[in-house]
Protein backbone atom coordinates (compact mmCIF):
# COMPACT_ATOMS: atom_id res chain seq x y z
CA UNK A 1 0.00 0.00 0.00
CA UNK A 2 1.01 3.65 -0.36
CA UNK A 3 1.97 5.74 2.65
CA UNK A 4 4.17 8.57 3.82
CA UNK A 5 7.27 7.16 5.48
CA UNK A 6 9.97 8.90 7.50
CA UNK A 7 13.36 7.18 7.70
CA UNK A 8 15.32 10.16 9.04
CA UNK A 9 14.25 13.09 11.21
CA UNK A 10 14.36 16.58 9.77
CA UNK A 11 12.14 18.91 7.75
CA UNK A 12 9.30 18.38 5.26
CA UNK A 13 11.75 16.99 2.71
CA UNK A 14 12.01 13.83 4.88
CA UNK A 15 8.39 12.86 4.07
CA UNK A 16 8.59 10.16 1.40
CA UNK A 17 5.52 8.91 -0.50
CA UNK A 18 6.30 5.25 -1.02
CA UNK A 19 5.17 1.63 -0.92
CA UNK A 20 5.07 0.05 2.54
CA UNK A 21 4.01 -3.34 3.84
CA UNK A 22 0.28 -3.89 4.30
CA UNK A 23 -1.02 -3.55 7.85
CA UNK A 24 -1.79 -6.56 10.06
CA UNK A 25 -4.82 -6.67 12.36
CA UNK A 26 -4.46 -7.91 15.93
CA UNK A 27 -7.20 -9.27 18.19
CA UNK A 28 -8.24 -5.85 19.51
CA UNK A 29 -7.31 -3.83 16.44
CA UNK A 30 -9.30 -2.12 13.71
CA UNK A 31 -8.12 -1.70 10.11
CA UNK A 32 -9.42 1.44 8.41
CA UNK A 33 -9.30 2.31 4.73
CA UNK A 34 -8.44 6.01 5.04
CA UNK A 35 -9.85 8.73 2.81
CA UNK A 36 -8.55 11.81 4.65
CA UNK A 37 -5.93 12.69 7.26
CA UNK A 38 -5.61 15.82 9.37
CA UNK A 39 -2.27 17.65 9.54
CA UNK A 40 -1.41 19.05 12.97
CA UNK A 41 1.39 21.24 14.27
CA UNK A 42 2.42 18.33 16.50
CA UNK A 43 3.09 16.28 13.36
CA UNK A 44 5.65 18.84 12.20
CA UNK A 45 7.29 18.90 15.65
CA UNK A 46 7.48 15.10 15.75
CA UNK A 47 9.19 15.06 12.35
CA UNK A 48 12.16 16.97 13.80
CA UNK A 49 12.89 14.18 16.30
CA UNK A 50 13.11 16.74 19.12
CA UNK A 51 9.47 16.93 20.22
CA UNK A 52 9.22 16.48 24.00
CA UNK A 53 5.98 14.50 23.81
CA UNK A 54 6.97 12.04 21.10
CA UNK A 55 10.13 10.71 19.48
CA UNK A 56 8.94 7.79 17.33
CA UNK A 57 11.06 4.84 16.36
CA UNK A 58 12.26 5.07 12.76
CA UNK A 59 10.93 4.39 10.22
CA UNK A 60 7.42 5.66 10.96
CA UNK A 61 4.29 6.91 9.22
CA UNK A 62 3.07 10.29 10.55
CA UNK A 63 -0.51 11.22 11.31
CA UNK A 64 -2.66 11.17 14.45
CA UNK A 65 -6.06 12.00 12.95
CA UNK A 66 -7.98 10.59 10.01
CA UNK A 67 -11.29 9.29 8.69
CA UNK A 68 -12.41 6.42 6.51
CA UNK A 69 -14.26 3.11 6.43
CA UNK A 70 -13.60 0.06 8.60
CA UNK A 71 -12.14 -2.69 6.44
CA UNK A 72 -11.40 -5.39 9.03
CA UNK A 73 -11.62 -5.93 12.78
CA UNK A 74 -9.91 -8.21 15.27
CA UNK A 75 -11.82 -11.08 16.81
CA UNK A 76 -12.20 -9.29 20.18
CA UNK A 77 -13.44 -5.94 18.76
CA UNK A 78 -17.03 -5.18 19.75
CA UNK A 79 -17.59 -1.41 19.34
CA UNK A 80 -17.09 -1.17 15.57
CA UNK A 81 -18.23 -3.20 12.55
CA UNK A 82 -16.82 -3.67 9.07
CA UNK A 83 -18.24 -1.00 6.75
CA UNK A 84 -18.70 1.65 9.45
CA UNK A 85 -17.74 5.24 8.62
CA UNK A 86 -15.32 6.31 11.34
CA UNK A 87 -12.86 8.93 12.49
CA UNK A 88 -9.63 8.22 14.32
CA UNK A 89 -8.53 10.29 17.28
CA UNK A 90 -5.15 8.81 18.06
CA UNK A 91 -3.19 9.76 21.17
CA UNK A 92 0.51 9.59 20.34
CA UNK A 93 -0.36 6.79 17.90
CA UNK A 94 -1.11 4.34 20.72
CA UNK A 95 -0.86 1.04 18.84
CA UNK A 96 -1.46 3.04 15.67
CA UNK A 97 0.39 2.84 12.37
CA UNK A 98 -0.24 6.47 11.36
CA UNK A 99 -2.96 8.11 9.29
CA UNK A 100 -0.81 9.35 6.38
CA UNK A 101 -1.48 6.12 4.52
CA UNK A 102 -4.10 4.31 2.46
CA UNK A 103 -4.76 2.01 5.42
CA UNK A 104 -3.98 2.03 9.09
CA UNK A 105 -4.37 -0.24 12.11
CA UNK A 106 -5.07 1.06 15.59
CA UNK A 107 -6.61 0.03 18.89
CA UNK A 108 -10.41 -0.10 18.89
CA UNK A 109 -10.58 2.60 21.58
CA UNK A 110 -9.25 5.19 19.12
CA UNK A 111 -11.96 4.58 16.50
CA UNK A 112 -15.33 6.38 16.64
CA UNK A 113 -18.42 6.41 14.45
CA UNK A 114 -18.63 9.31 12.00
CA UNK A 115 -22.17 10.69 11.51
CA UNK A 116 -23.48 10.48 7.96
CA UNK A 117 -23.78 14.27 7.70
CA UNK A 118 -20.04 14.70 8.42
CA UNK A 119 -17.61 14.30 5.50
CA UNK A 120 -14.38 12.32 5.70
CA UNK A 121 -12.47 15.59 5.43
CA UNK A 122 -14.35 16.99 8.42
CA UNK A 123 -13.82 13.73 10.32
CA UNK A 124 -10.09 14.01 9.74
CA UNK A 125 -10.21 17.56 11.14
CA UNK A 126 -11.31 16.30 14.57
CA UNK A 127 -8.89 14.39 16.81
CA UNK A 128 -6.14 16.60 18.20
CA UNK A 129 -7.75 20.00 17.37
CA UNK A 130 -11.22 19.13 18.68
CA UNK A 131 -9.99 17.38 21.81
CA UNK A 132 -7.55 20.19 22.59
CA UNK A 133 -10.24 22.84 22.16
CA UNK A 134 -12.62 20.89 24.39
CA UNK A 135 -9.97 20.36 27.07
CA UNK A 136 -8.91 24.02 27.05
CA UNK A 137 -12.44 25.41 27.28
CA UNK A 138 -14.17 22.98 29.60
CA UNK A 139 -11.55 21.08 31.59
CA UNK A 140 -8.98 23.83 32.09
CA UNK A 141 -10.93 27.09 31.85
CA UNK A 142 -14.17 25.53 33.17
CA UNK A 143 -16.12 27.81 30.82
CA UNK A 144 -19.59 28.79 31.98
CA UNK A 145 -22.56 29.97 29.86
CA UNK A 146 -22.67 33.75 29.64
CA UNK A 147 -18.94 34.25 29.98
CA UNK A 148 -16.85 36.01 27.34
CA UNK A 149 -14.11 34.06 25.55
CA UNK A 150 -11.29 35.74 23.62
CA UNK A 151 -9.62 33.44 21.06
CA UNK A 152 -6.32 34.53 19.51
CA UNK A 153 -5.79 33.33 15.94
CA UNK A 154 -9.29 31.93 15.73
CA UNK A 155 -9.11 31.23 11.99
CA UNK A 156 -7.01 28.08 12.35
CA UNK A 157 -8.37 24.54 12.44
CA UNK A 158 -8.31 24.43 16.25
CA UNK A 159 -9.43 28.01 16.77
CA UNK A 160 -12.53 27.62 14.60
CA UNK A 161 -13.63 24.55 16.54
CA UNK A 162 -13.03 26.40 19.81
CA UNK A 163 -15.32 29.18 18.54
CA UNK A 164 -18.08 26.69 17.73
CA UNK A 165 -17.76 24.88 21.06
CA UNK A 166 -17.80 28.07 23.11
CA UNK A 167 -20.86 29.40 21.24
CA UNK A 168 -22.73 26.12 21.66
CA UNK A 169 -22.10 26.44 25.40
CA UNK A 170 -23.69 29.87 25.54
CA UNK A 171 -20.57 32.01 25.68
CA UNK A 172 -19.91 35.33 23.97
CA UNK A 173 -16.95 34.84 21.59
CA UNK A 174 -14.42 37.38 20.35
CA UNK A 175 -12.02 35.99 17.76
CA UNK A 176 -9.01 37.47 16.00
CA UNK A 177 -7.64 36.93 12.50
CA UNK A 178 -5.27 38.85 10.24
CA UNK A 179 -6.83 38.45 6.79
CA UNK A 180 -10.34 39.00 5.36
CA UNK A 181 -10.76 35.32 4.45
CA UNK A 182 -9.79 34.25 7.96
CA UNK A 183 -12.13 36.79 9.53
CA UNK A 184 -14.96 35.52 7.34
CA UNK A 185 -14.33 31.96 8.54
CA UNK A 186 -14.30 33.03 12.20
CA UNK A 187 -17.63 34.81 11.69
CA UNK A 188 -18.98 31.76 9.88
CA UNK A 189 -17.99 29.63 12.88
CA UNK A 190 -20.26 31.77 15.05
CA UNK A 191 -18.04 34.39 16.70
CA UNK A 192 -19.96 37.43 17.97
CA UNK A 193 -17.09 39.79 17.18
CA UNK A 194 -14.11 39.37 14.86
CA UNK A 195 -11.16 41.77 15.03
CA UNK A 196 -7.49 42.11 14.04
CA UNK A 197 -4.89 40.49 16.26
CA UNK A 198 -4.69 42.45 19.50
CA UNK A 199 -1.55 44.44 20.28
CA UNK A 200 -0.37 46.61 23.15
CA UNK A 201 -1.78 49.60 21.24
CA UNK A 202 -5.27 48.12 20.84
CA UNK A 203 -5.89 46.74 24.34
CA UNK A 204 -8.26 49.57 25.23
CA UNK A 205 -10.27 48.97 22.06
CA UNK A 206 -10.72 45.31 23.01
CA UNK A 207 -11.63 46.18 26.59
CA UNK A 208 -14.33 48.47 25.22
CA UNK A 209 -15.95 45.43 23.60
CA UNK A 210 -16.46 43.98 27.08
CA UNK A 211 -17.62 47.18 28.81
CA UNK A 212 -14.11 47.67 30.17
CA UNK A 213 -14.10 44.40 32.11
CA UNK A 214 -12.08 42.19 29.78
CA UNK A 215 -12.77 38.60 28.67
CA UNK A 216 -13.33 35.91 31.30
CA UNK A 217 -11.31 33.36 29.31
CA UNK A 218 -8.46 33.83 26.84
CA UNK A 219 -7.34 30.99 24.58
CA UNK A 220 -3.70 31.65 23.73
CA UNK A 221 -1.84 30.10 20.77
CA UNK A 222 1.36 32.17 20.90
CA UNK A 223 2.15 32.84 24.54
CA UNK A 224 5.72 34.02 23.90
CA UNK A 225 4.28 37.02 22.04
CA UNK A 226 0.94 37.67 23.72
CA UNK A 227 1.08 36.65 27.39
CA UNK A 228 1.86 40.07 28.85
CA UNK A 229 -0.89 41.59 26.71
CA UNK A 230 -3.25 38.85 27.90
CA UNK A 231 -2.56 39.77 31.52
CA UNK A 232 -3.58 43.36 30.81
CA UNK A 233 -6.65 42.22 28.89
CA UNK A 234 -8.08 39.44 31.08
CA UNK A 235 -10.99 40.14 33.43
CA UNK A 236 -10.46 40.00 37.20
CA UNK A 237 -10.35 36.34 38.31
CA UNK A 238 -10.23 35.30 34.64
CA UNK A 239 -8.35 32.38 33.11
CA UNK A 240 -5.71 32.39 30.40
CA UNK A 241 -5.22 28.97 28.80
CA UNK A 242 -1.98 28.49 26.88
CA UNK A 243 -2.30 26.06 23.97
CA UNK A 244 0.72 27.15 21.94
CA UNK A 245 4.11 28.74 22.55
CA UNK A 246 7.31 29.18 20.54
CA UNK A 247 9.84 30.71 22.89
CA UNK A 248 10.39 32.69 26.08
CA UNK A 249 8.82 35.90 27.33
CA UNK A 250 9.46 38.26 30.20
CA UNK A 251 6.32 39.28 32.10
CA UNK A 252 5.49 41.31 35.19
CA UNK A 253 3.81 38.90 37.66
CA UNK A 254 2.21 41.89 39.40
CA UNK A 255 -0.23 42.05 36.49
CA UNK A 256 -1.48 38.60 37.44
CA UNK A 257 -1.66 39.61 41.10
CA UNK A 258 -3.74 42.68 40.29
CA UNK A 259 -6.31 40.57 38.46
CA UNK A 260 -5.93 37.45 40.62
CA UNK A 261 -6.19 35.63 37.30
CA UNK A 262 -5.03 32.12 36.50
CA UNK A 263 -2.40 31.31 33.89
CA UNK A 264 -3.13 27.76 32.83
CA UNK A 265 -1.57 25.53 30.21
CA UNK A 266 -2.69 22.44 28.39
CA UNK A 267 -1.16 19.69 26.29
CA UNK A 268 -3.53 16.97 25.19
CA UNK A 269 -0.94 14.29 25.85
CA UNK A 270 -1.16 15.05 29.60
CA UNK A 271 -4.91 14.39 29.85
CA UNK A 272 -5.78 11.65 32.37
CA UNK A 273 -7.68 8.72 30.87
CA UNK A 274 -11.04 9.78 32.32
CA UNK A 275 -10.69 13.35 31.06
CA UNK A 276 -9.58 12.16 27.62
CA UNK A 277 -12.65 9.94 27.39
CA UNK A 278 -14.84 12.80 28.61
CA UNK A 279 -13.44 14.96 25.82
CA UNK A 280 -14.22 12.30 23.21
CA UNK A 281 -17.81 11.97 24.41
CA UNK A 282 -18.20 15.75 24.47
CA UNK A 283 -16.86 16.15 20.94
CA UNK A 284 -19.06 13.35 19.59
CA UNK A 285 -22.11 14.90 21.26
CA UNK A 286 -21.45 18.27 19.62
CA UNK A 287 -20.77 16.56 16.30
CA UNK A 288 -24.05 14.64 16.42
CA UNK A 289 -26.05 17.73 17.39
CA UNK A 290 -24.51 19.83 14.63
CA UNK A 291 -22.95 22.29 17.09
CA UNK A 292 -19.49 21.24 15.87
CA UNK A 293 -18.90 21.53 12.12
CA UNK A 294 -15.18 21.46 11.26
CA UNK A 295 -14.34 24.05 8.63
CA UNK A 296 -11.87 22.83 6.02
CA UNK A 297 -9.39 25.31 4.58
CA UNK A 298 -6.81 23.67 2.32
CA UNK A 299 -6.87 20.11 0.98
CA UNK A 300 -3.89 18.47 -0.69
CA UNK A 301 -3.29 14.93 -1.96
CA UNK A 302 -1.32 12.61 0.30
CA UNK A 303 1.56 12.79 -2.16
CA UNK A 304 1.98 16.47 -1.25
CA UNK A 305 2.39 15.95 2.48
CA UNK A 306 5.71 17.80 2.45
CA UNK A 307 3.98 20.84 0.95
CA UNK A 308 1.30 20.61 3.66
CA UNK A 309 3.95 20.60 6.40
CA UNK A 310 5.68 23.58 4.80
CA UNK A 311 2.42 25.55 4.64
CA UNK A 312 1.58 24.74 8.26
CA UNK A 313 5.01 25.74 9.56
CA UNK A 314 4.74 29.07 7.71
CA UNK A 315 1.19 29.73 8.92
CA UNK A 316 -0.20 29.84 5.39
CA UNK A 317 -3.95 29.43 5.00
CA UNK A 318 -7.01 29.38 7.24
CA UNK A 319 -9.25 26.56 8.41
CA UNK A 320 -8.11 22.97 8.79
CA UNK A 321 -5.41 21.52 6.53
CA UNK A 322 -6.35 18.02 5.36
CA UNK A 323 -4.66 15.42 3.15
CA UNK A 324 -6.90 13.56 0.68
CA UNK A 325 -6.05 9.87 0.27
CA UNK A 326 -6.89 8.08 -3.00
Amino acid sequence: MKAIQVTNFGGPEKLAYTDVEDVVVGKKDVCIRLYAAGVNSSDTYTLTGTYAFCVPQLPYTPGLDGAGVVEAIGEEVTNIRVGDRVFIASLLRSNSTGTFAQKMVCDETLVHLLPDHVSFEQGAALGVPALTAYRALFQRACLRPGQTVFIHGASGGLGLQAVQMAKSHGAKVIGTASKPKGKKMVKQAGADIVIDHVTEATIEDVLALTDGNGPDVIIEFLANINLETDLKLIAPFGKIVIIGNRGSIEINPRLAMQKECDILATALWNAPKDEYEQSIHGVIGMLNSGALRPIIGTTLPLQQASQAFDQLSKGIGNGKLVLIID
